[in-house]
């Protein structure tokens, strides 16, 4: 009997490209940051925008007040553009942009910039996120209505393929359906339906012959979350890829395997990040970046991991670096890229991915017979599922039977040495900044005529753009020429406001279901009957509260989920969605009669946002409404908030919802001079 003869070692596979999610205070502030952080190993760029960069305002436009620089860079302008990448050879760059509404434009002002640098621009490799359908669903940071912002997809898409041909236009994100509460299934299945509607729009726009398509659907790319569901998360993803091999083969007659291969980045579950025991997300992390890694079949492209500390605010420089280490030590230590697929010939996972993709195309054949992605974002089908499925999950995280370790189970812990100093244990954001960027856009727009610019006036390059936009012509040409002639983002956008017009997308609260059934002897029956009670004491029909969501940040998961519980609790509930001014929402608090004011700040502009609400209250005659907070804020940030007159302060620890709600009404009586109610559970 032979000896077995000892494995023939083979060369071991590459890496996948190693990001880190960064970008803030200024151009210089984050050009520095990138810098030291492909010093360290990072092998590409992941650039945050600000949400003023990210909905077309420029930095002193009234909305974006608070917002500049806080979760992202600010990019005004093409010289905001040149001083991001300076020392950055963008021809060996490998750059991912999140970027969406404005895509188009800071694409624009990435290639000029290349241009300036010498770059020969078909070498150019990189991504722009650019997948509006999520931003109606998730983000919020949507500028246009579906249509137009479709069109603009489509003019980037036929432009890359013929002038940029190694970048990927666009990048379908799944990743933020996740953050919004969707099952493994809505997330196939939306993003699949949004790759449908994008892929058609390119087919029937004439601008790409029949037998280039090929080509289209190899630059499609996707952003995928990975939850901590370990195996439901790695099946996912070979659904993902055998759900788009069939539909690009059998829809698109892709006949090349390797234009059909389904090609993907990824940022692991940010959702799932805890404030409570915040070191639990290390562990949490790493798990979520093994299910997207160790299959070889269905491996990552590209790995961007979130901080530990994300969920108590901006990671630190060391913490972003804590998370480029893990992936190094998986990729150069470890012997995972020396094995083919580890997973192939699982009975267990066959049977799971077989059940995702039948699920999957189900409910993506329902979405197509509704008429496609965008009609069934503008009817609201999409949105009121999203929140439906969000407020499940919180349902069985308060009911214990959904296990948070270090939030409702495993709860006692030892003192932190890691968060022993909160103000120290995450990055701020110096208020300073805006005001500098201000003067610098100020500056930009009094000496764009002038040497060393001498561009040409910028009017006639934002005309030539709305013309096109009138007209139907492709709008990247007109877009590069505004980049050049020293247009702003604010103008850019502006322009296209004018003829496109805005969008203001369904919230999905008031056609979400009942997630938590108001049972006798149950906690919401209880609320309920404490908002009835304050209700008749105040000699009202119902109790009114206001949510709101000052400034620009879009991510309305919370606020949303407050809405609901508060209307299954018996309240009357005003939410009129994202994107307001202190000044707005306090006229709705006003006109409504609210009894109560809630506000969901996540961009960190809490700290300016919630006084202004505050003081306009104040002046308006109204400071008896309470006025809660809710949102990533600090200790600190917190007490300061309270100081200032803020009833209550909510974080994401505070998971218990319905005890939220009954924590408001408390707050109401004790404005009106009621006494505490107690009533039995």
């Amino acid at each position: 009997m032979s000896e077995r003869q000892p494995r023939e070692p083979r060369e071991k596979d590459r890496p996948w490209l190693m990001r880190t999610y960064a970008g803030h205070s200024t151009a210089e502030a984050s050009n520095e940051l990138y810098r030291r952080n492909l010093a360290k190993g990072q092998t590409g760029l992941s650039v945050a925008f600000d949400l003023p960069t990210q909905t077309g305002y420029d930095p002193d436009h009234v909305l974006a007040a608070g917002e500049v620089g806080r979760v992202g860079v600010p990019v005004a302008h093409l010289g905001d553009m040149r001083r991001l990448f300076q020392g950055i050879p963008l021809e060996r760059m490998n750059t991912s942009m999140t970027i969406n509404a404005t895509a188009m434009w800071l694409l624009a002002l990435y290639q000029v910039v290349a241009e300036e640098q010498g770059a020969d621009i078909t070498k150019l490799q990189g991504t722009t996120q650019n997948d509006i359908v999520k931003e109606y669903l998730s983000r919020g940071t949507h500028v246009f209505p579906p249509g137009p912002s479709l069109r603009l997809t489509t003019d980037m898409i036929a432009y890359t393929v013929s002038h940029i041909p190694k970048w990927n236009p666009i990048n379908i994100c799944s990743y933020h359906l996740q953050e919004a509460g969707a099952t493994p299934v809505q997330e196939i299945a939306y993003s699949m339906s949004t790759a449908i509607a994008v892929l058609d729009a390119v087919r029937d726009s004439g601008q790409v012959p029949q037998e280039r398509m090929g080509e289209v659907v190899a630059r499609i790319s996707f952003f995928v979350n990975a939850g901590v569901r370990f195996i439901e998360e790695m099946c996912k993803m070979r659904a993902f890829g055998r759900i788009w091999d069939r539909i690009t083969r059998e829809r698109y007659s892709i006949e090349d395997p390797g234009q059909r291969r389904f090609r993907y980045g990824v940022q692991v579950n940010s959702l799932g990040l805890t404030e409570a025991q915040p070191e639990n997300n290390v562990q949490r992390i790493v798990l979520e970046m093994l299910a997207v890694t160790l299959s070889k079949d269905a491996r990552a492209r590209a790995v961007q991991l979130p901080a530990w500390n994300e969920a108590l605010g901006l990671p630190r420089p060391w913490d972003q670096q804590w998370s480029l280490r893990v992936q190094q030590v998986l990729a150069h230590e470890s012997d995972l890229l020396e094995y083919d697929d580890i997973f192939e010939g699982s009975h267990v996972v066959e049977a799971k991915v077989a059940q995702l993709v039948e699920e999957s195309l189900v409910e993506i054949e329902r979405i197509q017979g509704m008429g496609g992605a965008l009609a069934a974002v503008e009817s609201g089908y999409l949105k009121s599922r999203l929140v439906a499925s969000h407020a499940e999950r919180r349902a069985r995280i308060e009911s214990g039977q959904e296990k948070i370790v270090g939030v409702n189970v495993f709860e006692t812990t030892e003192p932190s040495p890691l968060t022993a100093d909160l103000d120290t244990a995450v990055q701020t954001v110096d208020p300073a900044v805006e005001a500098r960027v201000v003067d610098c856009l100020r500056h930009w727009r009094d000496t764009r005529y002038q040497p060393p610019f001498n561009h040409q006036r910028p009017g006639k390059a934002l005309e030539w753009l709305k013309e096109a936009a009138k007209s139907g012509d492709n709008l990247m040409e007109a877009t590069l020429e505004c980049a050049r002639a020293g247009v702003t983002t604010g103008e850019w956008a502006g322009a296209l406001r004018e003829v496109f017009g805005e969008f203001r997308a369904p919230t999905g609260v008031s056609s979400a279901p009942v997630s938590v059934p108001a049972e006798e002897g149950s906690a919401l029956a209880a609320v309920r009957a404490k908002v009835a009670a304050t209700a008749r004491d105040l000699g009202t029909g119902k109790l009114r509260f206001l949510v709101g969501k000052p400034g620009l940040d879009g991510h309305s998961n919370g606020a949303e989920q407050i809405a609901v519980r508060a209307r299954d609790a018996g309240f009357e509930v005003v939410y009129q969605g994202i994107r307001l001014t202190p000044e707005q929402i306090v006229d709705a608090a006003l006109a409504e009669d609210v009894h109560a004011v809630g506000l969901s700040v996540l961009s960190g502009s809490h700290t300016r946002l919630v006084p202004d609400v505050l003081e306009r209250l104040r002046r308006a005659g109204a400071a008896d409404i309470p006025v809660i907070a809710g949102g990533i804020i600090p200790s600190g940030d917190a007490e300061r908030l309270r100081a200032a007159g803020v009833a209550a302060v909510f974080t994401p620890k505070d998971f218990d919802i319905t005890g939220i709600i009954g924590r408001i009404v408390d707050e109401i009586r004790r404005a009106n001079h009621l006494d505490p109610l107690e009533v039995p559970a």
